[in-house]
C-alpha cells in the first residue's frame, strides 16, 4: 500500500496515465481521418444529380443541405421484399451509370447486395421503416447530405442548384460508405475535398 501511495505522490502515475490517454485519443482520431481518406483515395467514383430542396433549409451557417434523386428509392426496385414489421433498417442501393454520366438506382434490398460489374452499392444510414406501408418510394440518407463551404459562398450554389446545375462527385467504398469528393456547377468542379 505504501509503494502505491509513494508512486501516486511522485507524479509518475499521473504522467503515465496522461501519456496513455493522449495516445488513445490520437489513435482514435487518426483512425477516423484515415477511414475517410481511404474512401476518397480508393473508392469508386459516382456522379450524383442533386434535387431541389426548400430554400429556407438550404443554407444553415457554413454548410449546404443536399438532396439527391437517389435518396427517394422506388419500392419496385426492392428485391427480397420489404420487412413486414416496423423497425430500424438499413437499405442497400445498387447504382448504375446512365448515358448522361449520372448514376441512378437499379436495385435495392434490406439485405446486403452482392457486387456486380459496372455497378456500385451504397449503404443507407439507419432509418425507421414503417413496414409494408412504405408508399411508392423509400426515403433514405447516405451521410452525404451536407457539404461545408466557405462562409458566405452558399448563395451562388443555391442559385445554381435551383437551376438544376449542381452535381456531386462521390467516392464509395467497397463496404458501401460514401464521401463527397467534389461539388460541380455546370459540370465544372467548384470545390474539391482534400484527402486529409
Amino acid at each position: 500500500m505504501n509503494s502505491l501511495m509513494a508512486r501516486l505522490q511522485s507524479g509518475k502515475f499521473y504522467m503515465l496515465s496522461a501519456i496513455i490517454v493522449a495516445g488513445l485519443q490520437t489513435l482514435i482520431l487518426g483512425t477516423i481521418i484515415q477511414s475517410r481518406a481511404s474512401i476518397l483515395e480508393n473508392g469508386a467514383e459516382v456522379l450524383l444529380k442533386t434535387a431541389p430542396v426548400d430554400p429556407r433549409d438550404f443554407l444553415r451557417g457554413d454548410y449546404v443541405v443536399l438532396n439527391y434523386d437517389i435518396s427517394s428509392v422506388p419500392v419496385q426496385t426492392v428485391s427480397g421484399g420489404i420487412p413486414a414489421e416496423p423497425g430500424e433498417r438499413v437499405l442497400w442501393v445498387r447504382l448504375k451509370k446512365q448515358p448522361d454520366d449520372f448514376w441512378t438506382v437499379t436495385e435495392s434490398s434490406f439485405r446486403e447486395l452482392p457486387p456486380l460489374a459496372e455497378t456500385v452499392v451504397l449503404r443507407s444510414q439507419p432509418f425507421y421503416s414503417g413496414g409494408l406501408a412504405a408508399g411508392d418510394s423509400i426515403r433514405v440518407e447516405y451521410g452525404i447530405e451536407r457539404y461545408y463551404v466557405p462562409e458566405g459562398e452558399g448563395k451562388p450554389i443555391e442559385e445554381a442548384r435551383n437551376g438544376g446545375n449542381v452535381a456531386i462527385s462521390v467516392r464509395v467504398s467497397k463496404a458501401g460508405s460514401a464521401q463527397i469528393r467534389s461539388l460541380l456547377v455546370d459540370g465544372k468542379p467548384v470545390y474539391e475535398e482534400p484527402l486529409y
